[in-house]
């Protein structure tokens, strides 16, 4: 019966600081609860005392939202005396080595120790002990014989044993529970998570976009994790100086060829310098006469980095759980996803659609924008603006009076159907884009209509209640939505990828593009030198997002391809001719993250193969890859 279950969600706080308590990877975690609680009194469950607003349920808990640096405000659930403690707890002696004799510091009066929390008939919310002292947080990650502290103890053993927990939900990315010492797969008795967890069912809520760390969750606290959508990424804007800035190129733009082009352009350089731009751009001195077409190149490379500055992308707010984007929030993700190109469904990005209209190839475009060709600066920006205009036309089509995208897939099919005007092709027909291909416009915004269901299709409510009630939830990836928008809907008990799968051909597509852009600069600051040798770090996170991206630039950059056997497993790579690369081979240097050696071992015994490979060296050369682990 839901009236009888009792569910205990655990919130936490790192680093150590009670102003921390609460807080979670793009997620307003507090909003959110009050949102999971609402629903599940709706299914019957005893939620009694509940506050009517999230603020309100922060102060139940916190007493003070605005807590500064040790506040010890914390409501007190419950006092936990040593003798309670110890008979609760077998594995009690074991933390006393580092730890000493109970109570303890931490999570303790000096009598009792004490379970922060507040409970609302059979729902406990409680706040996970810090993982370590405040001023040092990774105490416990660095020391070889750590342990979890007796707070840390006690608060499992109260959630277990006194207030008897059918469930622990753990609420967002991420806590510390997974990460205390112990085996990294495969728990047994003397590892402290599955110490910790004892029999109570782990679920817990966690960023799609961080399927490497969820991995860490289910081998070591064996959770059911259910994935959040990432708020969507805007372009960050611009501001004061820079917006001044902004405003005198347009101006220099239309006045160049009259007497006040050099005036303009003095302003613009010391309004550079005022905003620390000199610290980017190379800036000729005030005052210094320079031919017009330097005033061009300088002006170009000003508003090449604020254009960079501008649309840096930047999460739009927090996440609340089950709650629908909003018609802003689904065209930030939509401009994004129509950003990149999709060779292996057929499908142009925008930006190199609206460029081809134009007679320009969108990669020398952005060559030129980052050399600061004013015309190409321009022109970028124009392709920028156009590609949101178009999103937003399209997304405006299915969203109601309150500014949310609702009911998608019917209207989706009136917008998408033949003999009505489209409303991207309505929004580029009144700038110079007018011409766009239609046949490649379409192909594409069937595939955004198709991510932006996926979008509004949110399950986390719905597998939060499944999992409760000891239902399947369906798996599925993790990582980037940008990138793979399968990851979408969200609600989903998310996995990482096959490592024998990576790189993908996508990815060493992205990567190639990468490589060579930054060789170009490299040489470009280096006076015309190939670089010898390049350091780069390889992230689990970052590979499992972008399909092994990182590591396929490590690959290009010795001039190496991947090759996949029959099943698409990567096992082998063989050698790119100097005259197909059109430059020297690069050395590589690699520092592994942990979470990337833990979860991607094939590819870091790989090195071995791939050093091998160029040991006595195509044309003689001495080709390595060093891994630092």
């Amino acid at each position: 019966m839901q009236t009888e279950k009792k569910l205990a969600i655990t919130v936490f706080s790192f680093p150590p600081d009670k102003g921390n308590v609460g807080t979670a990877a793009y997620l307003n975690v507090f909003s959110s609860i009050f949102s999971v609680l609402k629903e599940l009194k709706k299914d019957g469950y005893n939620v009694e005392g509940l506050p009517e607003t999230s603020e309100a349920l922060i102060e139940d808990i916190i007493h003070d939202k605005e807590a500064q640096f040790s506040s010890p405000n914390l409501n007190i659930a419950y006092k936990m005396g040593v003798r309670e403690y110890q008979s609760l707890t077998p594995y009690a002696t074991a933390l006393e080595e580092n730890w000493g004799k109970p109570p303890g510091n931490l999570n303790s009066d000096g009598e009792n120790l004490l379970v922060y929390g507040k409970q609302y008939g059979n729902i406990f919310i409680g706040v996970q002990p810090t993982f370590g002292y405040e001023g040092d947080p990774m105490r416990l990650l660095f020391s070889k014989s750590a342990s979890p502290h007796h707070g840390f103890a006690a608060y499992y053993s109260f959630v277990e044993k006194i207030f008897k927990a059918d469930a622990v939900l753990h609420f967002g990315t991420h806590g510390s529970l997974e990460f205390m010492p112990g085996k990294q797969v495969g728990m047994s008795d003397v590892c402290y998570p599955d110490s910790l967890i004892g029999n109570i069912p782990n679920v817990y809520y966690y960023a799609a976009n961080n399927p490497s760390e969820a991995t860490i969750a289910k081998r070591r606290s064996y959770a059911n994790t259910i994935s959040y959508l990432t708020p969507p990424a805007e372009n960050a804007g611009l501001y004061k100086g820079l917006k001044q800035l902004s405003e005198l190129i347009s101006s220099y733009q239309s006045l160049k060829d009259t007497g006040r082009g050099p005036q303009i352009v003095s302003s613009i350089i010391s309004t550079a310098r005022q905003c620390n731009l000199d610290k980017d751009v190379e800036l000729p001195d005030e005052g210094m006469e320079i031919s017009a077409k330097e005033r061009d190149l300088v002006v170009g490379k000003v508003y090449s980095k604020i254009m960079e500055i501008e649309s840096r992308l930047l999460p739009c707010g927090l996440h609340v759980i089950g709650e629908p984007p909003s018609a802003m929030e689904a065209v930030a993700t939509l401009v994004n996803i129509a950003a990149l190109d999709r060779p292996e469904d057929g499908i142009s990005s925008l930006p190199a659609i609206l460029a081809e209209t134009v007679g320009r190839n969108i990669e020398e475009v952005y060559r030129g924008s980052d050399k600061g060709i004013l015309m190409d600066v321009e022109l970028l920006r124009q392709i920028t603006e156009a590609s949101r205009g178009a999103v937003s036309a399209f997304v405006q089509k299915t969203t109601n009076n309150k500014g949310q995208v609702v009911d998608v897939a019917d209207k989706l099919t009136s917008i998408l159907g033949f003999g009505i005007n489209e409303p991207w092709v309505d929004y580029l027909s009144n700038t110079k884009f007018y011409r766009a291909d239609r046949v490649k416009l379409r192909t594409l915004f069937q595939f955004l209509g198709e991510c932006l269901k996926l979008v509004v299709a949110d399950n986390e409510l719905g597998s939060l209640k499944q999992a409760l009630e000891g239902k399947y939830v369906e798996p599925g990836p993790g990582g980037d939505p940008i990138r793979n928008p399968k990851v979408l809907p969200t609600g989903k008990n998310i996995h990482a990828l096959d490592p024998q799968a990576i790189p993908t051909t996508a990815a060493m597509q992205s990567a190639k593009v990468v490589v060579d852009r930054l060789i170009e600069r490299q040489k470009a600051d280096n006076e015309g030198k190939y670089p010898e040798t390049v350091a780069l770090v390889l992230w689990g996170t970052d590979n499992i997002k972008t399909y092994g991206e990182s590591l396929a630039q490590v690959l290009w950059m010795i001039g190496v391809r991947p090759v996949a056997d029959t099943f698409g497993r990567v096992n082998r790579v063989e050698p790119v001719s100097l005259e197909e690369l059109g430059r020297p081979r690069i050395d590589v240097v690699v520092n592994c993250s942990g979470v990337f050696r833990d979860l991607f071992i094939n590819q870091v015994l790989g090195r071995f193969h791939i050093t091998h490979l160029f040991s006595f060296g195509e044309n003689h050369e001495d080709q390595f890859i060093i891994f630092n682990m």
